[in-house]
């Protein structure tokens, strides 16, 4: 009705997910990047959850159009389905006629056929879209699924999207199997006053708008009141007030157009988010990390607050070899960094340092990618052989909180994080990792060392505060770099 008076070539604010209106603001576009890495080259189950109207469908759409071409996405619209109907759906996907056949036959079956696509370099993820509304039968069923594997390698990885309600759900006695096997936690939090803007400007550019900001400032703030910061409110908000202000025949959105809307509106109070905001972020939920471009703000940042101590345990400390002393001294040190990993194997603290010095004898030295345009005396240099010691001295089980990892490896943006680090007197607690993402050269930065996950987790909260905003701290399990050679 609109379109012509703000000269707009289709409606801006649909609610229907269409990706072409994918706002990568708001920290949507790192949890994408997220999404796409920790599938193709991780395992393991992954959550995101988010209110209603947050965003969480058009993340999965936006998901399926970035999967690599070797990956087969299964969605799974609607999982108000048996345990049987489960293995059905999977089955119809992958184009295999099992109809009426017996459970065990068809896990096999699919056991077969995975096997078959795993050895042509093809895998399967299944994503679930409202997966709070899943039967606790079938939710276990997906659990038995991800069990299939060939050798050490998963044959289906599976990512469940859902309201809160789902965490509530996993949070149940019977179900901390399924719980235990989650990998990442992300949580798509609602829009803050200060992105409203950002947000309704992009949504009428996508549409076509050339002219100027037609949105006040008092209005942008009564919608990011009113919506409570959630994207299907605030469309539906600023649709009602285009038409408001058509009505009027002019083409300043002001704060009586939102008015009209909210009239025109039933919406209710959502549960209160200011409480949970930063246990969101604690968890790893604002984003995996700061991934790359979130990182290279980070690095560009002049100055930074005071912020909180985190627990210091000087039990945790790894062992340094004594021939690697010289390279570790208390301006050198480094903190961890690790995606969220939980094991039922997580090895106590209280493991004696006679074990630890031990279980490194008895493996091969491991030897981080060497780098030579980096500056031998430097203090990545001196990070990069702190972190070397300490996978050495590690024991099985040790696990480390993944603050990023970025593309961006020039050694002197690198020297400016670690120069904020030593001034925050978290230096010792940050280690590097070199790694290959996508095929460049990368580093993953990592805060600590502890003996198990649930320690790691424990130590979240305490990160300092400029950390817990900037990144999404995860847990990284170390026990895979024990077989690096």
């Amino acid at each position: 009705m609109y379109l012509e008076h703000f000269g707009l070539d289709e409606p801006p604010f649909k609610i229907t997910p269409v990706t072409d209106f994918f706002f990568s603001g708001a920290n949507r576009g790192e949890i994408l990047d997220a999404l796409v890495y920790a599938i193709t080259d991780g395992e393991g189950i992954i959550k995101i959850s988010g209110e209603v109207g947050s965003g969480k469908t058009m993340l999965c759409r936006m998901l399926l159009d970035k999967l690599p071409t070797n990956i087969k996405a299964i969605y799974l619209a609607n999982p108000s389905m048996s345990r049987d109907e489960l293995l059905y759906a999977i089955a119809d996907r992958l184009q295999l006629d099992l109809e009426g056949k017996r459970v065990n036959v068809i896990l096999q079956t699919l056991q077969n056929h995975l096997e078959t696509m795993y050895e042509r370099g093809e895998r399967v993820v299944v994503l679930v879209d409202e997966a709070h509304a899943m039967p606790l039968e079938t939710l276990e069923e997906l659990r038995l699924l991800y069990n299939l594997q060939v050798g050490k390698h998963k044959l289906l990885q599976i990512v469940l999207f859902g309201q809160p309600e789902l965490d509530e759900k996993l949070a149940q006695t019977n179900m901390r199997q399924l719980k235990d096997r989650i990998v990442h936690h992300f949580t798509i939090l609602p829009l803050s006053p200060k992105i409203v803007h950002a947000y309704l400007m992009f949504r009428m550019r996508a549409a076509g708008y050339k002219g100027p900001d037609i949105f006040s400032a008092n209005a942008e703030k009564q919608i990011g009141k009113a919506s409570q910061g959630l994207m299907r409110r605030v469309n539906i908000l600023a649709d009602k007030s285009l038409l408001a202000a058509f009505v009027e025949n002019t083409h300043k959105i002001e704060e009586r157009h939102v008015q009209a809307a909210l009239r025109d509106s039933e919406m209710t109070p959502m549960r209160n988010w200011s409480g949970r905001r930063y246990v969101a972020v604690l968890g790893g939920l604002i984003l995996f990390a700061a991934i790359l471009v979130g990182a290279g703000w980070f690095f560009n940042q002049e100055r930074m607050p005071e912020a909180q101590k985190p627990r210091q345990l000087a039990e945790l400390k790894p062992v340094i070899p004594a021939a690697s002393a010289v390279a570790v001294t208390p301006a050198a040190s480094a903190e961890a960094e690790a995606p969220q990993i939980e094991t039922a194997s997580a090895v106590s603290a209280a493991a004696p340092v006679a074990e630890t010095v031990n279980i490194a004898e008895a493996r091969p030295p491991i030897k981080l990618k060497h780098i030579p345009s980096i500056p031998p005396r430097s203090l990545l240099q001196q990070r990069l052989d702190a972190t070397e010691a300490m996978l050495n001295a590690m024991s099985q089980g040790n696990t480390s909180i993944q603050l990023f990892y970025t593309t961006n490896v020039q050694p002197a943006r690198m020297e400016g994080f670690l120069r904020r680090a030593r001034k925050l007197g978290k230096l010792e607690d940050i280690f590097i990792i070199p790694i290959e993402l996508n095929g460049q050269d990368a580093f993953r930065v990592l805060y600590g060392s502890f003996p198990s996950s649930s320690e790691a987790r424990a130590a979240i909260p305490e990160l300092p505060a400029r950390y817990l905003e900037a990144f999404a701290p995860t847990l990284h399990l170390l026990e895979s770099y024990q077989n690096t050679p």
